[in-house]
């Protein structure tokens, strides 16, 4: 599968530099993207800001697997449902179709290796689960393994949770921040592939927590760029999380930003954003 620091360009629905509330935050991210001469664009006809999860996964460089995307947190709201046949075409891309519900916030992946929650298995009852996970393993051509969900998370993504940084290790949430029975299933994921993680600080906004303030493994890389997270709120650990990010990435530009306009909503750079390799 492709990786993180072997994309090149980044996509946004158009939408986050057209409303006002969002404008701001994307200003700040064009400004270090142009900084670092990173070509990014537009996605047209797209319903929300969210565009990582109703986009293909890259598997390869000229190999894209579009998901169903009909979550059912947005049953109620299909209004905020972009349609994905609709944005490929709109937008002249082409991807491979799969039946299997997914959304592509969900899916933390290394080369060999794809980390995904539970949540799948929810949104896809009708497959029977064995087959659900060989079908996704045919699909990205590597393993996949699989973290619980959040019961309370709406929707039960792995991109606000932990992040590949090589073939060996991830960084996760401070695990003391996690439920128990998430930690009883990360560490059966970790027996399972072996992988060492780096626990990275997090915390809960007091005030707003259905947000993503808090939460600083939901990062932007592309290619040597990390766009880190920060929050400049009471109670968080912006200076011991962008420490410990450059301790974990020694070799990459970490550039720390602000989006709480964005993080209030419930999500952060990885989720506004769709990073390929051209």
């Amino acid at each position: 599968m492709i990786i993180d620091k072997e994309t090149d360009f980044v996509l946004f629905s158009e939408l986050i530099h057209s409303q006002d509330e969002y404008r701001p935050a994307f200003e700040r991210i064009k400004t270090i993207l142009n900084k670092h001469q990173i070509n990014y664009g537009f996605l047209s006809d797209t319903k929300d800001i969210w565009c990582r999860d109703y986009m293909p996964v890259q598997v390869s460089q000229y190999k894209f697997i579009q998901f169903k995307y009909e979550p059912s947190y947005l049953k109620e709201y299909l209004d905020l449902q972009s349609d994905p046949a609709v944005v490929l075409a709109s937008n002249g891309l082409t991807a491979e179709h799969s039946n299997i519900n997914l959304d592509g916030g969900n899916v933390i992946n290394w080369k060999d290796k794809a980390i995904l929650t539970n949540r799948v298995f929810k949104e896809n009852p009708t497959i029977e689960p064995n087959k659900l996970k060989e079908e996704l393993e045919r699909l990205f051509d590597t393993k996949i393994f699989f973290i619980p969900d959040i019961k309370e998370d709406m929707t039960g993504h792995a991109d606000g949770h932990l992040r590949f940084v090589d073939s060996k290790t991830i960084v996760v949430n401070e695990l003391k921040e996690e439920f128990k029975y998430w930690q009883t299933g990360f560490q059966k994921m970790i027996k399972q592939t072996g992988l060492d993680y780096i626990e990275m600080p997090c915390f809960e906004h007091k005030d707003q927590k259905e947000s993503a303030i808090g939460v600083y493994v939901n990062y932007l890389e592309i290619g040597k760029l990390i766009l880190f997270p920060i929050f400049e709120t009471e109670g968080n650990k912006d200076l011991e999380a962008v420490a410990k990010i450059q301790t974990v990435f020694p070799d990459r530009i970490i550039e720390p930003i602000n989006i709480n306009e964005i993080a209030k909503e419930g999500g952060l750079l990885n989720c506004v954003t769709w990073s390929i390799k051209k």
